[in-house]
């Protein structure tokens, strides 16, 4: 019987066909990325990674963040943390990864190194100028140790998801829940050999290590990694290697259109479709992007839990439905109660899932496993509707969780960093309406000493990365309750976010 590992997902790919494309950098074929994955997970096997082991990865979109990614995953466990985190953050992070290892660039990655906890071995890993993968530690290896096979039930990649009023839970998905998702993608827009992936969404995210990278490479096909998301740059490097689709958030759409004044780009008429995922999509902007780029527009549903997409509207000539995300995608969806009773088609309720591709459960925390499973199902968070004919509509969500650009924060993180300048007593964080990142981060604040909203705002900088500081504090007198004196944070984003 054959595997269901990452592993097995590199197979699919003919040893001479190209696998990996850096614009301006390393390439590398199906052969070349096979080996070099071997190499390094042998590597970190030296280095005394063994099955379940966290590796925590730290790199730009490269080559060799891919290669990192999934040796990390052969050896032990991968754990892909955001290079924007402050040292704070990192240190969160790697104490609640119990990261083993530590893989930054040569002299960069200053944060993270600084908030390495005692014990965990650092790893600088770069391409050199024969796109071999090169990995240099001082710690000690053991040359004699390989890192074999991992089994269908190891757990190849952790993430952390936020809650709305909690620490950020840990997600474990395993070599067969990747596997799945990876043929559920492939499946669902007939990826094949001749496919050229553009991916431009970032390789600490599950949307680009699912959508754009494994789900290629289970079709045989080449992933085109340009190191960031550049709108200036965007449609030569696209047209230069030939890109037959791409995957990203709505905000990085709705960048293209502002720089697009009204002609097709050149690249764009070799995109069999565009893919929109991880927030919601406008049917306004889907119009104005299949308009001035040709292409077809595919709305699709995704999260961490579910490793990555749960439903997808289908490529023409079936029927797109602009406003849904589509059907399930080898996934069971379901409409349920607050109670845990299925509810019927039409009915408005949480959207629940279950499949293959789905986690088992959270790390270590039996609270929000109880919270969220039911019956085999896993509750989503979202509500929506399925209509006759299985599309599912996303009605809003119950979490409140901020979601800026497909990114999503946690309003807790935002308060307790708050709370720690001395000049604040309360602090609320909640998304505002924007029109480009769809939420803003802001914050009401109760001040207990004088001090100006622009210190407290370069106070939240020094703490966290970029997309999570408040964009505009609220200066107020009391933050508003429920009348049992409970702070909802809906209600709070209610009084400062009046409907226009």
């Amino acid at each position: 019987m054959a595997g269901h590992t990452l592993l097995d997902v590199l197979q699919h790919g003919r040893p001479a066909d190209p696998a990996i494309a850096v614009p301006g950098g390393p390439r590398l074929n199906y052969r070349e990325l096979r080996e070099q994955v071997a190499a390094a997970a042998d590597h970190l096997a030296q280095l005394g990674v063994g099955r379940n082991d966290r590796v925590a990865v730290v790199l730009p979109n490269s080559a060799e963040a891919i290669v990192m990614f999934l040796a990390a995953a052969t050896a032990g466990t991968a754990a892909p943390l955001n290079a924007a985190y402050k040292e704070d953050e990192f240190r969160f992070y790697l104490q609640d990864t119990a990261a083993t290892v530590l893989v930054v660039p040569p002299g960069q990655g200053e944060a993270a190194r600084r908030a390495m906890p005692p014990g965990v071995a650092l790893v600088e890993a770069h391409m050199d100028g024969r796109g071999a993968l090169v990995m240099d530690s001082d710690a000690r290896r053991d040359q004699s140790r390989t890192a074999g096979e991992p089994g269908d039930d190891d757990v190849a990649l952790v993430l952390h998801t936020s809650g709305t009023t909690s620490r950020p839970k840990l997600v474990p998905l395993r070599h067969r829940n990747l596997f799945a998702s990876s043929g559920n993608i492939a499946s669902t827009y007939g990826l094949s050999p001749g496919d050229v992936a553009f991916c431009v969404m970032p390789l600490f995210h599950i949307h680009g290590l699912m959508a754009s990278t494994m789900a290629t490479f289970l079709s045989g096909g080449l992933v085109v990694v340009p190191p960031k998301f550049d709108p200036m740059t965007f449609w030569p490097a696209l047209h230069d290697h030939r890109a037959s689709w791409y995957s990203a958030v709505p905000t990085m759409h709705q960048m293209l259109l502002m720089r697009n004044r009204g002609e097709r780009p050149p690249g764009a008429e070799g995109l069999r479709f565009i893919r929109s995922s991880s927030s919601a999509l406008s049917p306004e902007t889907m119009a104005q992007l299949e308009s001035r780029f040709g292409a077809p527009v595919i709305e699709a549903y995704g999260m961490t839990e579910a490793s990555h997409q749960m439903a997808s509207n289908p490529l023409p000539p079936a029927p797109r439905r602009p406003g849904t995300v589509g059907t399930g995608t080898g996934v069971r969806i379901g409409i349920m109660t607050d109670k845990g009773e299925l509810l019927p088609q039409g009915s408005n309720g949480e959207v629940v899932i279950r499949g293959p591709n789905v986690t088992d459960g959270y790390s270590n925390n039996p609270e929000a496993n109880a919270a969220s499973f039911v019956d085999g199902w896993f509750r989503t968070g979202d509500q929506g509707t399925l209509d006759a004919g299985g599309y599912l509509s996303l009605i809003g969500r119950l979490k409140e969780m901020i979601n800026r650009g497909g990114e999503k924060i946690a309003p807790r993180e935002i308060d307790d960093v708050l709370m720690q300048h001395p000049a604040v007593g309360e602090a609320v964080a909640f998304g505002a309406p924007h029109p480009s990142w769809g939420e803003e981060v802001v914050a009401a604040v109760v001040l207990k000493a004088p001090v100006a909203e622009r210190e407290l705002i370069a106070f939240a900088r020094e703490r966290l990365a970029d997309y999570k500081v408040p964009r505009k504090l609220y200066i107020v007198d009391k933050i508003p309750t429920t009348a049992t004196g409970k702070v909802q944070r809906r209600a709070v984003a209610a009084a400062f976010n009046p409907p226009t």
